[in-house]
């Protein structure tokens, strides 16, 4: 499952196995040795594992869990909200999130959440309204 997963995280970024060895390296401790590319692609066919610091490294630079990247989980859950509250850049439709932007879309989602707990009739409500189509972008 490991490999699998690495691949697929690897290409859905779409860099390759050079880039991800130099991104890996960024960060190198005194006594690490530098990932390589063959390294990397021996973890994705399967022939070698990577030790605990190396796949500790992986998750990291990907931002999924352990349990994820070694296939204990089938489904790795995100929440938005430490999403829009952590440092890391956020873009929406190629335009970079400011930090008014992600508290202002945070408040959003949160006042939204907390309507809909609280709102009476929302079957009548949002049974008149139309289906949001995301596929037209």
């Amino acid at each position: 499952m490991f490999p699998e997963r690495l691949r697929a995280l690897r290409r859905g970024e779409n860099i390759t196995l050079k880039e991800l060895a130099t991104a890996l390296n960024d960060h190198l401790t005194k006594n690490e040795k530098p990932n390589t590319p063959s390294q990397i692609g021996n973890w994705e066919r399967g022939i070698r594992t990577p030790s605990y610091v190396e796949a500790k490294k992986l998750a990291e630079y990907f931002d999924v869990s352990l349990d994820y990247l070694t296939g204990k989980t089938e489904k790795d859950e995100y929440d938005l909200g430490k999403l829009f509250l952590s440092g890391k850049e956020l873009t929406f439709n190629h335009q970079t999130l400011s930090s008014d932007d992600r508290y202002e879309i945070y408040q959003l989602i949160d006042g939204y959440l907390y309507g809909r707990t609280h709102r009476k009739d929302t079957d009548k409500f949002y049974g008149k309204q139309e289906e949001l189509d995301l596929h037209l972008f």
